[in-house]
């Protein structure tokens, strides 16, 4: 019943023994450790302005449900290389929403990882838009495609690339596109939930279904 005004981007490594406090170092590093992260789908919803990581995390205190699109990878492999990034595309109309895409890999480097994440989630929004387009062709020239139609305004992307522990010590990393200050839908009607009158045998009459008699 409500839509994220805004959103900002953050990404984090951490390596620990066990790999849940690994993940939740991860976390700490991308400063987004006091909330309860709740994942969602991609979209970026219409008129949700990109800001600053300092003036996302002002906005949102300990313990808030926060809703967000998370890329993870870890691994506790020494040296394995890892790396995960979130790639954002975002229409020229305000009004229409954009595309959020997570990716993650072993063996990329983070320019590899994060260009695909951006590629992604500039196709996902030009076929909505009806862009044609060459998939085939290398992502630098679609780019260019993308935004000499006019629809697309932006694209972008954040990585974390990391190589695992050379002791063995759970390695994560993580890219986290962060939603906050959010609006109630102007359109949105909460549903109205009556209680069902019940029997004398405690029971609850479930219409549609006939009476309950309380038997099973």
């Amino acid at each position: 019943m409500f839509t994220p005004k805004k959103m900002f981007l953050t990404k984090g490594v951490g390596a620990h023994k066990d790999k849940l406090a690994s993940f939740e170092l991860a976390l700490r590093n991308a400063g987004i450790e006091k909330h309860n992260l709740v994942m969602v789908s991609s979209i970026l919803p219409p008129n949700c302005q990109i800001v600053q990581k300092e003036k996302g995390e002002s906005m949102l205190y300990a313990g808030q449900i926060v809703f967000c699109v998370m890329a993870r990878s870890e691994t506790n492999e020494p040296n394995r290389l890892i790396s995960a990034a979130i790639g954002v595309a975002s229409p020229s109309d305000g009004n229409n929403y954009g595309y959020l895409s997570e990716h993650h890999a072993f063996g990329e480097i983070a320019k590899k990882t994060g260009e695909y994440a951006e590629d992604l989630a500039a196709s996902m929004l030009a076929t909505t838009l009806g862009i044609e387009f060459d998939a085939n062709k290398a992502w630098e020239e679609r780019e260019q495609i993308y935004k000499a139609s006019g629809h697309i305004f932006r694209t972008t992307n954040i990585c974390q690339s990391a190589e695992g522990n050379k002791d063995g010590l759970w390695t994560t990393v993580i890219a986290v596109a962060v939603f906050c200050d959010y609006s109630l839908c102007k359109d949105a009607i909460a549903p109205v939930i009556k209680d069902e009158p019940q029997n004398n045998t405690g029971n609850y009459n479930n219409k549609g279904f006939g009476k309950s008699n309380g038997t099973a």
